[in-house]
């Protein structure tokens, strides 16, 4: 296939200058993978940058006991199935191989061990600047570093006694990682939920949530809930549809065995929304109070853009700026936002069709721009 771009010099005149691509790619988890994918079949010049030393490792690097929500027959990317019992649940280092095992398969490049310390407009195109003191000219960009960068850690923190352990969903690993005692997790989603289920085993645990969950069960008739979700269209639901709006809002969680009463089972301490700390002690909104040793912040997560440095990019809170994984910055694009362009845009089985989507987007306009 033709490549977008006019061949490259030889290697040995290209050693003092930038790289030039026609599209840079940040991150090679499962968004940047599935864009990869799709740029080698539309024949363009491009690279993935990562800043992980092998590929999967901001899974590897995630606590041991994580495994998706999503069964092995949605959990893979375009072009190749995820081995294993299609009905099961991969674990974290499962995934984290088959990316590895992906970009081999289909030669994507990869730069790994290199981080994008900054990115700028350069003439029509862009200029990224490496940690290693490298640059890549490129005439587009796509920031597929994920929805989950930088755990959020609220201002309250500040109000926990020095001897209290803080952890996010990043530094917590196992329950042998948290000192004996009670731990508070704050956030109820699937990650919080998660680990309060594991720490219940061998700390007394306390789990604040928020607004009331809503679970589903993880079959139905037989079948995995993502089977029904796939075949009635509700995972290519956009959330500006009045349908799509209500199942971003209730933010549904399909695994029965995080429900409430199942949590309670095991001995987890359900309480409302966390309002303060008085040192070693946590406060909720019913005004009941908790003693706690350790707290496991899981209340989500919030992009690290100061790297990204383009008028119009970022906006005045400091998250990253697009409609549909097009940022109004021409050339800008994303792939794995959480409700990109569909309910399934945030999870493997959904970034491919997202990828497909963006890299037609971003071919088209590059061969206007020729």
């Amino acid at each position: 296939m033709t490549a977008l771009m006019p061949a490259a010099p030889p290697l040995a005149d290209r050693r003092a200058a930038s790289a030039v691509r026609d599209v840079l790619v940040v991150g090679a988890g499962q968004a940047g993978l599935a864009v990869g994918y799709h740029l080698r079949a539309a024949g363009a010049r491009f690279e993935l940058v990562e800043r992980n030393l092998r590929i999967g490792d901001s899974w590897r690097q995630r606590y041991d006991s994580l495994s998706l929500f999503t069964p092995r027959s949605y959990s893979h990317l375009p072009g190749l199935l995820l081995d294993g019992d299609q009905d099961g649940y991969p674990t974290r280092d499962e995934i984290a191989d088959y990316f590895a095992r992906y970009a081999a398969h289909f030669d994507i490049p990869v730069r790994l061990g290199t981080a994008v310390v900054s990115l700028e407009r350069q003439g029509g195109g862009f200029l990224a600047a490496l940690d290693d003191g490298t640059t890549i000219e490129a005439r587009a960009v796509v920031v597929a570093s994920g929805a989950f960068q930088v755990p959020v850690v609220p201002d309250i923190a500040t109000e926990l006694s020095a001897a209290v352990t803080q952890l996010t969903p990043l530094s917590y690993r196992n329950p042998s990682s948290v000192p004996a005692g009670a731990v508070l997790v704050v956030g109820d989603g699937a990650t919080g939920r998660q680990i309060a289920l594991e720490l219940a085993g061998s700390h007394r645990v306390v789990l604040a949530t928020g607004t009331k969950r809503s679970l589903a069960p993880q079959r139905v008739l037989g079948r995995s809930i993502f089977w029904w979700l796939d075949h009635l269209g509700l995972l290519r639901i956009t959330d500006d549809s009045r349908l799509g709006r209500r199942l971003r809002a209730r933010d549904t969680l399909p695994r029965r065995d995080l429900a409430d009463r199942h949590l309670r089972k095991a001995g987890v301490d359900l309480m409302p929304r966390l309002t303060a700390f008085d040192r070693d002690t946590a406060i909720f909104s019913d005004s009941h109070m908790r003693d706690v040793g350790s707290v496991v912040w899981a209340a989500g997560y919030h992009d690290e853009t100061t790297w990204v440095r383009i008028v119009d990019a970022v906006d005045g809170s400091g998250s990253f700026v697009q409609t549909r994984g097009a940022s109004p910055v021409s050339g800008l694009f994303f792939v794995g936002r959480p409700w990109q362009m569909t309910q399934s845009s945030g999870l493997v089985t959904g970034v491919g069709a997202d990828a497909q989507a963006i890299v037609t987007r971003l071919v088209a306009s590059l061969t206007t721009q020729s």
